[in-house]
């Protein structure tokens, strides 16, 4: 992702505030998930007033989306897969929510710039950095998406993970209720380049490792994946983990 995407001119207004259809669905959302299951959360604190910042989170199972919609105060405007676009149900949905249509597997330029619009705007992008949906229920390698947007926005990023929400439905067909837990963290931003510059892909690969180890040492140790060993590599993160939990 080292091209600069064209400017357009985008009519929508990309804030902070709740509209009318997305207070609905935020709250039919807010009581199925209580009923059906136990939340925890910690860390409401580092979440920002004011935008814009990168909103980034482990991607592990469909209900992440609901979750973050139902806990997070502000609107967040995420992406979505192309192929939902014309999906009966999902299309209309995901589109009154004003979701980032994107096309997997290559650069997306239309998705792209619409992005940066949201952050240009105030607004708040919601990112998982693994691209796509785990399937091993540990995080997988990280993508350089959310590194070069920070960098190329020039925003904050405010890390939140999610864990226990693949059990839900299991646990459901036993009568029970599964516990999952939201961790939010303190926000963080890339690392100063040279004034004038663009980050070097050295520079974009060394932030998006910096990100999945924020993410994993915020991450019970099971759900760390291919990034296990931040206790090894990022003890500094852990101690953080410790500190604001």
């Amino acid at each position: 992702m080292d091209q600069q995407p064209q400017h357009v001119t985008d009519t929508k207004a990309y804030t902070l505030e709740l509209g009318g259809w997305y207070r609905l669905a935020r709250w039919i959302i807010r009581v199925l998930l209580k009923t059906f299951a136990r939340l925890e959360v910690e860390g409401q604190e580092h979440i920002p007033s004011e935008g814009p910042y990168l909103l980034i989170t482990n991607h592990l199972h469909w209900l992440d989306t609901p979750l973050i919609a139902v806990l997070f105060p502000h609107r967040v405007y995420v992406f979505a897969a192309e192929k939902w676009e014309k999906h009966w149900f999902l299309g209309p949905f995901f589109r009154s929510l004003d979701a980032i249509f994107v096309r997997r597997g290559e650069v997306d330029r239309k998705a792209l710039r619409q992005a940066l619009t949201v952050l240009e705007q105030g607004g708040v992008l919601g990112m998982a950095p693994e691209g796509t949906r785990s399937r091993t229920g540990g995080l997988q390698q990280g993508r350089s998406g959310a590194a070069y947007m920070a960098y190329h926005a020039g925003v904050r990023l405010v890390p939140i993970v999610l864990s226990g929400q693949e059990k839900v439905i299991p646990t459901l067909k036993r009568l029970r209720r599964a516990r999952v837990r939201v961790v939010f963290g303190p926000p963080f931003v890339p690392p100063a380049i040279v004034a004038g510059n663009k980050a070097s892909a050295a520079e974009v690969h060394a932030f998006t490792e910096e990100i999945m180890y924020r993410l994993a040492a915020m991450l019970p140790p099971e759900y760390r994946g291919l990034y296990a060993d931040v206790a090894e590599k990022r003890p500094d993160l852990l101690a953080q983990v410790g500190a604001f939990r």
